[in-house]
């Protein structure tokens, strides 16, 4: 195998992992949510939200929404640009500067939603690769 197929086929497969971890995240978000949905609910009140049942269903099917575009390919810059305006507002609500000084380990978490942001904006203009995608798109390649 030459190096230039090496490196597309170790590219596209990383692509493809990329995606699987991605998916992967919003699989636990989404399951744990409609295990406990009342205690997503209690949760999604805890920060001051109104309407917390109903935001909470509305969060757990964006996220098998989500879920969908990321194993399939199908709409994937614009799931992963909506996944990372929905990362960073759960990092201000649940995580942000109001919530460090009763635990230090909020800031953490807090920082952890920018690491997670910046790969699905890169994920979002890198696109979906080659390997088991569907590719329709509204927004087109950036």
């Amino acid at each position: 195998m030459d190096t230039a197929s090496s490196s597309t086929s170790w590219r596209a497969v990383a692509i493809l992992v990329g995606r699987l971890v991605f998916a992967a995240v919003f699989i636990m978000a989404a399951v744990f949510k409609f295990i406990d949905i009342n205690g997503t609910a209690a949760y999604i009140a805890s920060a001051g939200f109104p309407l917390s049942l109903p935001l909470a269903w509305i969060a757990a099917f964006f996220e098998l929404a989500l879920i969908a575009c990321f194993l399939t390919g199908a709409f994937f810059t614009e799931a992963a640009l909506l996944a990372a305006a929905y990362v960073i507002f759960l990092a201000f609500a649940f995580h942000g500067p109001s919530h460090w000084q009763g635990n230090q380990a909020e800031f953490g978490f807090f920082i952890d939603h920018f690491t997670f942001m910046a790969g699905l904006l890169f994920a979002a203009v890198h696109g979906p690769g080659r390997l088991l995608a569907w590719p329709r798109t509204i927004l087109g390649r950036i």
